[in-house]
């Protein structure tokens, strides 16, 4: 089963992302900040990332490019799912690795069409 680690502040946030994507087949591991994950990720490289852009300690595009540096960081898809939504932001985030961007408030619809563009449905 692939994993998605969920990445926010916010203990709402991160339990209604985990369930969407364990409706969608996969297994949600969370983190409350960027240390927190990118640890997570040293540890086990997750399929997929859907973090926060504004973290404690570590920034979403920070935390993406220490990311892409792991070994095996190059094959985990990163999805920003953000409040941020100036078109600036969201080349900053491709340009840190990103490969998709959510703006919030976000669904299950939202985050399944952007799970099977990126191929990770189906």
């Amino acid at each position: 089963m692939k994993q998605c680690l969920v990445i926010d502040d916010s203990r709402v946030i991160r339990r209604v992302a985990a369930k969407i994507v364990q409706d969608l087949g996969f297994t949600a591991a969370e983190a409350t900040n960027g240390a927190e994950a990118l640890a997570a990720c040293k540890a086990a490289m997750p399929d997929v990332v859907l973090m926060e852009w504004d973290m404690a300690q570590i920034t979403g595009p920070d935390l993406t490019r220490a990311l892409r540096a792991l070994p095996g960081g190059g094959g985990a898809k990163v999805v920003f799912c953000t409040t941020r939504n100036d078109a600036s932001d969201i080349r900053a985030a491709i340009a840190a690795g990103a490969d998709e961007y959510i703006m919030k408030p976000f669904d299950s619809e939202i985050v399944a069409s952007k799970f099977l563009l990126l191929g990770l449905l189906g």
